[in-house]
C-alpha cells in the first residue's frame, strides 16, 4: 500500500497514523544506545575487561550506523522506505537477543556492530518518510516532533536501563530491548504505508548516486550544516558514555541512582528539543545557533571550573551536563533541519549523507572519550567547549562564504 505524498493530499487520519508510527521509530537507535549505558561498569566487571574495551561496544554500534546510512538511503530510494526499515528493525531485534546471550565481549562487540547496521535505518527513514509526506512548515514541525521523540530517549532509556541493571542484570536490558524493537517492527509492518511513489523511485545507479553525493559535498551551505549537526550529535552522545563511569565508578553511586540523574539531564535535552520550533519562529536560525553554542560553551566552563576547584562532584557534573543537553536539544533539530532543507530530491541518499556526518562524528567522539581519563569531569568540559567553538567557527565561515558569493553574484 502507498499513499499520496504532497502535503494536503494526505487525509488527517493518515497523516496522524504516519506521524504516530514515526514517533516510535525515530528514537529507537538512541534507545539502543542509551538503555544499556548504566550497565557498562557491570559488563566490564562480568567480562573482567577494562572500561576502554567495554566502551568499544558503543563505538562498534555507532560505526555500524555510520556505515549503513548511505547504502540504506540509496536502496530506500530504489525499492521504497518500508522494506528497508523493516529489515533494519528485524536486525535490531535479533542482535538484541544475541547480545543478551553473549558469552564473551568480542561477541558482544560484533553483535553491537551488526545492531548498529539495523539501528542506522531508524531515524534515517523516519526523517525520509516525513520528507516524502510533508513540505515546508509542516515538515519542519514534524521533524521537530521527531527530534523531541529522539531527544526523549536520553530521558527515559538510561533511567529504565539503570533500574533493570540494579534489580536484574545487564542481560535483561538487552532482552527488554529485543521486546521493544520487536513490537515496533510489528507496528511498522501493520500501520505504516509505503510513502515513496513509484514515479519518484530511482534505480540503484552508483554513478548517479556518486553524482548526487558529489553535488551535495560541493554545496558549501549543506556541508556546513551537516558538519554542525555532526558536532552537535557527538556532544549529545558523550555524556551517555562518560556519565556512568563518573557517577558509578568515580562517585560510587548505584546504577539506579545514575538512571535518575540521567533522567534529569535527559529532561533538559527534551525541553530544548521541544522548544526549538517555537524559538525558531521568534528569531533567526543564525542567532538561535549562536545562543545555543554560547550555552554549550558555558556548560563546558562549568565542568572545567568545578573540576579545578571542587573535584569530582555529582552536583557540578549534573548541572554542567544539564545545561549542555539543554542547548543541544535546541541545536540538534535546528542544524539537521537546515541541512535537510537544502535539497528536495534523492532525500533518502541525502539524509543518509547527513547521517554519515552524524555517526562519523559520534564514533570519533566515542573513541576520544574512551581514551581520555574518566576520573574527572574536565575532559567532558573540554569537549563541550571545543564543540561550541567549532560550531561558531563553521557558522562564521559559512556566513562569510555566502556573503562573498552574494557580492560576486
Amino acid at each position: 500500500m502507498s499513499v499520496s505524498l504532497p502535503d494536503g493530499q494526505l487525509s488527517t487520519a493518515a497523516a496522524r497514523r504516519i506521524i504516530g508510527v514515526l514517533l516510535l521509530v525515530a528514537p529507537l537507535e538512541q534507545v539502543a544506545f542509551d538503555i544499556y549505558t548504566p550497565a557498562l561498569p557491570e559488563i566490564a566487571e562480568h567480562f573482567a575487561a577494562t572500561n576502554t574495551l567495554v566502551q568499544n561496544t558503543v563505538t562498534a554500534y555507532v560505526l555500524g550506523m555510520a556505515l549503513v546510512v548511505l547504502p540504506a538511503g540509496l536502496i530506500a530510494d530504489a525499492i521504497g522506505r518500508k522494506r528497508v526499515l523493516l529489515a533494519g528493525l528485524t536486525l535490531m531485534t535479533l542482535t538484541s537477543i544475541g547480545s543478551a546471550l553473549a558469552d564473551n565481549l568480542t561477541m558482544m562487540i560484533g553483535l553491537r556492530f551488526l545492531q548498529g547496521l539495523g539501528a542506522g535505518t531508524c531515524l534515517l527513514l523516519a526523517a525520509t518518510v516525513a520528507a516524502d509526506c510533508f513540505r515546508d512548515v509542516k515538515l519542519v514541525s514534524v521533524l521537530g516532533l521527531l527530534g523531541a521523540a529522539w531527544g526523549s530517549a536520553p530521558v527515559i532509556a538510561p533511567a529504565v536501563g539503570g533500574f533493570i541493571t540494579q534489580f536484574g542484570s545487564w542481560r535483561l536490558v538487552f532482552a527488554v530491548l529485543a521486546v521493544l524493537t520487536g513490537a515496533v517492527t510489528i507496528l511498522v509492518s501493520v500501520l505504516l504505508p509505503e510513502t515513496l511513489r513509484h514515479e519518484r523511485r530511482a534505480p540503484v545507479n552508483m554513478r548517479a548516486a556518486a553524482g548526487v553525493l558529489g553535488e551535495a559535498l560541493r554545496h558549501r551551505a549543506f556541508v556546513a550544516f551537516a558538519v554542525m549537526f555532526g558536532v552537535v550529535a557527538a556532544a549529545q552522545a558523550v555524556f551517555g558514555v562518560v556519565g556512568p563511569f563518573l557517577y558509578q565508578d568515580g562517585l560510587g553511586l548505584s546504577a539506579a541512582t545514575y538512571g535518575f540523574i540521567a533522567l534529569g539531564v535527559g529532561v533538559a535535552n527534551f525541553v530544548g528539543a521541544a522548544a526549538c520550533g517555537a524559538l525558531a519562529q521568534r528569531t533567526t536560525t543564525h542567532r538561535l545557533a549562536i545562543a545555543g553554542s554560547a550555552v554549550l560553551a558555558f556548560a563546558g566552563a562549568v565542568l572545567l571550573a568545578s573540576a579545578q576547584f571542587v573535584g569530582l562532584s555529582a552536583v557540578a557534573i549534573t548541572a554542567g551536563a544539564a545545561l549542555a543537553l539543554l542547548s543541544i536539544g535546541v541545536l540538534d533539530p535546528l542544524t539537521k533541519g537546515l541541512a535537510m532543507g537544502v535539497f528536495t530530491r534523492n532525500l533518502g541518499l541525502i539524509t543518509g549523507l547527513i547521517s554519515v556526518f552524524c555517526y562519523g562524528s559520534i564514533a570519533l567522539a566515542m573513541a576520544l572519550m574512551a581514551w581520555l581519563p574518566e576520573n574527572s569531569q574536565a575532559p567532558l568540559g573540554w569537549f563541550y567547549v571545543l564543540a561550541a567553538v567549532t560550531l561558531l567557527a563553521v557558522m562564521k565561515m559559512s556566513v562569510r562564504r555566502n556573503s562573498s558569493a552574494s557580492v560576486s553574484g
